[in-house]
Parts: structure tokens; C-alpha cells; sequence
């Protein structure tokens, strides 16, 4: 029936949703070379109004170990180094009076472990987020039942989203494993 494909669609975006989300969370976790991603989520207090950095600043990585921020007004570079130390990056910038410098440090072993059980908490939040998800869906189920859908039809829902879940659960397993594997290698 029409209700129950819509049901099911509605579902499978949720998921897609959260498994997009998480993979964006995991690249904020850096994984031992510099990424203009680490600065992502970081705001500057741009005349009063939060304002992301890439939109007052270039960021670039000119190596593995670098970030270089060059705002486009020279009196934001305060402002931007304050932001990166209340932000506990775990690094220090830099300011050179023209742009701020981040070196990157080599991770620890113990840094190392306290990133993949980062990584593992985002993963587990991201499958908390799924079986929500999948409750939610499974109660749209049942007032589709009781407004009449057929009984068999609405056991092949069920079925469909628990299928769609541990779809789900296995895709975040893997996206996870993936961004351990980049931490872990040195």
C-alpha cells in the first residue's frame, strides 16, 4: 500500500540522515594530519554574531602538519585565536600578525586510544539514533493498523524496517572500523 512504502521511505531517509551526520562528526576527528575539517563547527565572534571561520577566513594546509587561517580582516586574528583556544582543539595557534599558524602535533598512543573511544561513542550514539528511529516507525506501523491497513501488510513493514535498521547498525559499524583504522595507523 501507498501508506506503508511512504512509511518505509520516511524511515530509510531518517537513517541515511544520521549515518551522514555521523560520518560528518567522525571527520572532525583528525586522524593525525592537518585538515581545514578539524576547524568545522568552530565560530568567531564576527562583530556580535557567530560566524563560522571559513566564512571570515582562508584556511589552508600547505603540509600534513600545518593549518594556515588568513582572515580577511587583519583584526579578526584575535578573535579567531581565542575562538581555537576556547574550542580545546588540543593544539595552540599561532599569530604571526598577518595569520594564524596551527601546527599540528604527531598523536600519541594514549591520544590515539582516547580518539577511537570517541569514535566509538559517536558510533553508538549514531545506532541509539537509528533505533529511535526505527521505534518511531514502527509506531506510525501500528496507527496505520489501526486506521484500518491490512494485518500482512503491515507484518511486511515491520519486517522491512527492522531489516533497514540492521542495515543501518552494520553501515555505522563500518564507517566507524574505517575512521579506528586511520587513527590507529601511523
Amino acid at each position: 500500500m501507498e501508506e506503508t512504502k511512504k512509511c518505509l521511505e520516511q524511515t530509510k531517509e531518517s537513517m541515511n540522515s544520521a549515518l551522514v551526520f555521523l560520518d560528518k562528526n567522525l571527520q572532525k576527528i583528525r586522524a593525525g594530519k592537518a585538515s581545514p575539517k578539524m576547524l568545522d563547527g568552530l565560530k568567531i565572534d564576527y562583530y556580535g554574531n557567530p560566524t563560522p571561520v571559513d566564512q571570515i577566513a582562508t584556511i589552508n594546509t600547505p603540509d600534513a602538519r600545518q593549518i594556515i587561517i588568513q582572515p580577511w580582516e587583519r583584526n579578526m586574528l584575535s578573535a579567531i585565536e581565542k575562538a581555537i583556544l576556547a574550542a580545546n582543539l588540543g593544539f595552540t595557534p599561532q599569530n604571526t600578525g598577518e595569520l594564524i599558524r596551527i601546527n599540528v602535533p604527531a598523536l600519541s598512543e594514549e591520544r590515539r586510544k582516547e580518539l577511537v573511544k570517541m569514535i566509538k561513542q559517536e558510533a553508538e550514539q549514531n545506532k541509539v539514533t537509528v533505533r529511535n528511529i526505527r521505534r518511531a516507525a514502527n509506531d506510525q506501523a501500528k496507527k496505520l493498523k489501526d486506521n484500518g491497513c491490512p494485518e500482512d501488510e503491515i507484518k511486511k513493514l515491520e519486517a522491512d524496517i527492522q531489516k533497514l535498521t540492521d542495515e543501518m547498525i552494520v553501515k555505522t559499524d563500518k564507517i566507524a572500523e574505517q575512521k579506528e583504522k586511520e587513527i590507529m595507523t601511523i
